[in-house]
């Protein structure tokens, strides 16, 4: 590829296939697209077999894609007008998901939008090409300066169609979009190796929990301590990492955690969600702190916890919580302590093959963000 950052050329892309040449036009979203029409306003209803109704929440954070593990169908009349078809490109309009946007393709099947979304059709240029545009750091910078209103964020159809859009030869749209569709179609493959491996992971744990009697309550196995440290605590760098309910959320340079522990998020919407740690660190207030008891295998004791049912223990109509008094009554099965270590050590070694497929994901991820810096304006 040709490395065109010292070149002082006005809209070219600081990295291109060299068979290129030439400066990229500049030009607005409406432009060289049609329609920025809204969806139908329907409620949803169970899916009937053919027709799918795709709303913001199924456009996947990641990827982008239309997310089909809980397909519905658009409740009443149904218009043609509102079904994505090809070079169709969907903008969620309102709501902190402003600027989210999906590209329709042909497996994804009938699909009719709805009311908060915007459909934009795409049809003399590279349908990706202008798509992937909309996942660049200037298309987002763009959207927070454009949805900052007082109250509900949102950006409108014809703001929408203000959008800058840099376009250039067909031929050129489609090699940059058929590399980036590869980088796309692996991060696609190293998802389902993750979700494969997390899949076996609880198929596991869930396996044993089926087959043999609980004999044995939970708080006979663990100890549970909370922590008073706040987030506004943190500091952006020291020693010792600090884990809240979304992971490290900063540092100190003392900690609470000397050893292994299970972090158990206690209250919101993440309540009931558990995470095995090892070494020095600490807590935030939103966490308990769960430590195995003597004779009992703490990572053993993780894995049954990530399959167990808060449900019926969570208390609190806006706010849920749980309590370790009460949770801590309803019994596990617990083999003996060298059969929990078989179990732990069996899980674990998945474990840490799921973080290696984890880190290959962030590396796609990462590289496809850096193409996506370079490669257009």
């Amino acid at each position: 590829m040709t490395n065109n950052k010292d070149k002082k050329v006005l809209n070219v892309p600081n990295l291109r296939f060299p068979e290129f040449t030439g400066e990229w036009m500049k030009c607005k979203f409406g432009e060289i697209a049609t329609g920025f029409d809204y969806g139908m306003n329907a409620a949803a209803k169970p899916y009937d077999g053919q027709n799918k109704y795709i709303r913001i929440t199924d456009i996947d954070e990641a990827s982008s894609t239309y997310n089909n593990s809980s397909i519905v169908s658009p409740d009443g009349i149904l218009s043609e007008n509102y079904v994505v078809n090809e070079g169709d490109i969907l903008l969620a309009r309102t709501g902190a998901s402003t600027g989210k946007s999906y590209l329709y393709r042909k497996s994804d099947g009938k699909l009719y939008y709805a009311g908060f979304l915007i459909r934009a059709n795409v049809a003399e240029h590279n349908p990706y090409f202008v798509f992937s545009q909309l996942h660049t750091h200037r298309y987002w910078r763009w959207v927070s300066i454009m949805s900052a209103r007082s109250g509900q964020p949102g950006i409108n159809s014809l703001e929408y169609a203000s959008f800058p859009i840099f376009t250039t030869t067909l031929k050129e749209e489609n090699k940059i979009s058929s590399l980036l569709s590869l980088i796309d179609e692996r991060i696609t493959t190293q998802n389902k190796i993750i979700e494969k491996l997390q899949s076996l992971i609880k198929g596991i744990a869930q396996n044993i929990v089926l087959r043999n009697k609980p004999n044995v309550r939970i708080s006979q196995c663990l100890e549970c301590c909370s922590s008073t440290l706040q987030e506004s605590d943190v500091l952006e760098y020291g020693t010792y990492p600090v884990y809240g309910a979304n992971g490290v959320v900063g540092f100190l340079d003392n900690y609470n955690t000397s050893n292994e522990a299970i972090y158990i998020i206690k209250d919101g919407s993440g309540v009931g969600a558990v995470s095995y740690v090892a070494g020095k660190c600490s807590a935030t207030g939103t966490l308990n702190i769960l430590q195995a008891k003597k004779g009992f295998s703490l990572r053993y004791l993780y894995y049954l916890l990530n399959i167990f049912n808060f449900e019926p223990y969570k208390t609190g109509m806006a706010i849920p919580h749980i309590y370790f008094k009460d949770y801590g009554k309803a019994q596990i099965f617990c083999p003996s302590y060298s059969e929990q270590l078989k179990y732990a050590k069996f899980l674990a070694t998945i474990d840490d093959k799921l973080l290696t497929e984890q880190n290959v994901l962030i590396n796609l991820s990462l590289q496809k963000q850096y193409l996506l810096r370079q490669m257009f304006i």
